[in-house]
C-alpha cells in the first residue's frame, strides 16, 4: 500500500489550485534589456529521439528583473509547416502539468490540419526535461495514507507534505523562486523573438490554458489566434482548483453508478444509483478489513472506481470487473481463471487512473499563489472529503501539500487575467473533466470574452485531436480564422453498447449477449489506445 500511495501523492497531472485574490503582475525588465536574448543565434539540428523534429537550445534570464545575472536554458523544437504556401506563422504548444515536457508535442499533431499551416513549436518549460532542470530530493512518506483517514492519521499527511517541501528546498531552493507561470510566459516571448515572429499563435492544454492566458495578459500585442483546451478556473489559482477535482470525480462516479443501476440484471449492484453506492460502500468496508487477493484494499478500490468512472467507453469493463470482485468476495462461485483475469484487469485499471508529474516543477509552480498555513483549514476539509469524495482519492486534494510549508519567497504576484488587443480565442471544456472542473471553462471564456466549446457527457481531459467535433472546430478557427460561435456544444465519446434492463423483453434468452471473457485484454486494449497520451494526460 505504501508504494501505491506514494505514486498517488505524486499523481494528479494537471491544474491543482487555491482561491486567491487576483493582483496585477509586478513590472519586469524592459525590452531593451532583453535585446541579447531576443537576438541570440539559434542553431537548429536534428532532434535526438524525435527524428521528424528540429531542436535548439536558447538562453533566458533566470530572473527577468536582473537579465544580466544568472541564466537558464530552454529546449525548443520545430516541425515546419508541411505546406509552405499556406504557412501563416508559428503555433506554440504546451501540454499542461505544470511541468509537462512539450518538446515532442508537434509530433502528436503531425496529421492534423494545423501541421500544414503552422510551424509547430514545442518546448520544455524552464525546469522541465531538456531545459535547465528543477529537481527535488525524494522524501519518504510518513505512515500510511488512505482514502478515508481518521483524524489521528491527519498528522501523517502533514508530515509527508512538510518532508517533501524540505527535500525540494535542499535540492532546488535557488531556482524555485523563478520557476513560475509569468516567467514561463516571458520565456515564450523570447522564443517568439528568436523565431523572428511578430506574433505567436497558441494551443495550450490543462495548466497550459492558464499559461496562455498569462502570456496574453503580459504580451497582448504579440498573441494572435489562441485555443485553451480543458481550462483551469481563473479564480481558483491554485488550491480551489485542486479541491474541485474531487467534486468532479464524485459527479462521474454518481453518473456511472446510475448507468450500472439500469443494468442490475447484468452487474447485480442495485436498481438505483443509491443502491449501487450502498453496495459499493459495503464492499469497500469489507476490503478495508481484508484486501481481495492480497491486493485490492479500500483505498485501491476507491481509486479504481473513481479514476475510471470518467471514461464512458469502458464503463462496461469497469462494471464487469466490480461485479467479478464482489462475487468472489461474497464467496460466490467464480472460476479461478476469471479471478486471475479480474486481478490483472484491476491492476491495469489502477495504473490507468494514475498520472505522474515531473519532479520539482509541479510542486513549485503550484506554490506561486499563497496557500493556507492554518492546518485546521486542511483538516476541516479532509473530514468532509473523506466522507463525500472518497472515490479517486479525493481527500488527497484537500490535504496539506508542499505549498502549505513553502520555503521560498515568490517573485511574481498572481496575474490579473484579461484580454486586450488580441483576437477572440476558443476555450474547450468537457462537462465531466475531473482534472480541470467544467466550471473553469465558462469562467475562463467569460473572463477573456472568448468563445466556449463544451463537450457533453465526456470525462476526457484534453479534447483536441481526440474528439472529432472539437478537432474540426479548432482546425477551422486556427487554420481558417472562423469562430464557431459564442457557445457551441459537441458530443462526447459514446457510452458502451450494453442494453439496460428490460431491453430484452422480447428477446429469447439464447439471443442475449453473454459477458465476454479476457477482461484484462479488453482493458489493456483501451490503455494502449490511451497511450497517445500527449496533452492532458
Amino acid at each position: 500500500m505504501k508504494s501505491k500511495v506514494k505514486r498517488l501523492v505524486a499523481a494528479l497531472g494537471t491544474a491543482v489550485v487555491a482561491a486567491s485574490g487576483l493582483i496585477a503582475v509586478a513590472p519586469t525588465a524592459s525590452a531593451a534589456n532583453l535585446t541579447e536574448f531576443h537576438e541570440q543565434d539559434v542553431d537548429w539540428a536534428a532532434c535526438d529521439g524525435f527524428a521528424e523534429l528540429q531542436c535548439a537550445t536558447i538562453t533566458v534570464p533566470l530572473n527577468y528583473r536582473k537579465p544580466n545575472a544568472e541564466r537558464l536554458q530552454v529546449a525548443i523544437s520545430k516541425r515546419p509547416a508541411s505546406d509552405p504556401a499556406k504557412r501563416r506563422g508559428v503555433l506554440l504548444l504546451n501540454p499542461g502539468g505544470p511541468g509537462g515536457p512539450g518538446l515532442d508535442l508537434p509530433l502528436y499533431f503531425a496529421t492534423n490540419r494545423i501541421a500544414e499551416t503552422y510551424d509547430l513549436i514545442g518546448f520544455d518549460p524552464r525546469g522541465v526535461g531538456r531545459s535547465s532542470p528543477l529537481l527535488c530530493e525524494a522524501a519518504d512518506q510518513v505512515g500510511t495514507l488512505t482514502t478515508r483517514p481518521t483524524d489521528a492519521e491527519f498528522a501523517n499527511w502533514t508530515a509527508t507534505a512538510r518532508a517533501a517541501e524540505e527535500a525540494c528546498a535542499r535540492a532546488a531552493g535557488g531556482i524555485r523562486p523563478y520557476v513560475n507561470t509569468p516567467n514561463t510566459a516571458r520565456d515564450m516571448d523570447v522564443i517568439r523573438a528568436v523565431l523572428d515572429e511578430k506574433k505567436i499563435n497558441y494551443l495550450g492544454f490543462s495548466y497550459g490554458t492558464y499559461l496562455g492566458a498569462v502570456y496574453g495578459t503580459l504580451f497582448p500585442t504579440r498573441l494572435d489566434r489562441n485555443v485553451l483546451d480543458s481550462s483551469v478556473h481563473p479564480e481558483w489559482i491554485w488550491r480551489e482548483q485542486f479541491k474541485a477535482q474531487s467534486r468532479a470525480i464524485r459527479d462521474n462516479v454518481d453518473t456511472f453508478f446510475a448507468w450500472v443501476a439500469e443494468r442490475d440484471s447484468r452487474y447485480g449492484f442495485g436498481t438505483t444509483a443509491a443502491e449501487v453506492l450502498a453496495t459499493s460502500e459495503e464492499l469497500s468496508a469489507r476490503l478495508a478489513v481484508e484486501p481481495w487477493e492480497g491486493y485490492l484494499d479500500q483505498s485501491t478500490w476507491d481509486v479504481v472506481v473513481g479514476a475510471n468512472a470518467r471514461y464512458r467507453e469502458i464503463w462496461d469493463l469497469l462494471a464487469e470487473d466490480m461485479a467479478l470482485i464482489r462475487r468472489d468476495v461474497l464467496g460466490q462461485e467464480v472460476a479461478p481463471e476469471r479471478v486471475a483475469d479480474a486481478v490483472a484487469a484491476t491492476r491495469a485499471l489502477y495504473e490507468l487512473g494514475i498520472a505522474q508529474t515531473v519532479p520539482g516543477v509541479f510542486q513549485t509552480v503550484t506554490c506561486e499563489a499563497d496557500w493556507p498555513t492554518d492546518l485546521n483549514t486542511y483538516y476541516d476539509d479532509m473530514r468532509r472529503y473523506r466522507v463525500q469524495y472518497p472515490y479517486g482519492f479525493g481527500v488527497l486534494r484537500a490535504a496539506p501539500t508542499e505549498c502549505t510549508f513553502r520555503t521560498f519567497k515568490t517573485t511574481d504576484r498572481v496575474t490579473d487575467l484579461k484580454r486586450t488587443r488580441y483576437p477572440v480565442g476558443l476555450v474547450v471544456q468537457a462537462d465531466s473533466d475531473p482534472q480541470t472542473h467544467y466550471d473553469g471553462g465558462p469562467a475562463m471564456a467569460t473572463r477573456l470574452d472568448d468563445a466556449l466549446v463544451s463537450v457533453s457527457d465526456e470525462g476526457t481531459h484534453g479534447l483536441y485531436a481526440r474528439n472529432e467535433c472539437v478537432t474540426a472546430l479548432v482546425d477551422r478557427y486556427l487554420v481558417d480564422g472562423v469562430l464557431p460561435g459564442s457557445r457551441v456544444e459537441c458530443p462526447g465519446a459514446p457510452r458502451p453498447d450494453v442494453p439496460a434492463d428490460g431491453a430484452f423483453a422480447a428477446t429469447a434468452d439464447a439471443e442475449r449477449p453473454a459477458p465476454a471473457s479476457d477482461l484484462e485484454a479488453r482493458v489493456r486494449d483501451f490503455v494502449d489506445r490511451k497511450k497517445f497520451t500527449g496533452p492532458g494526460y
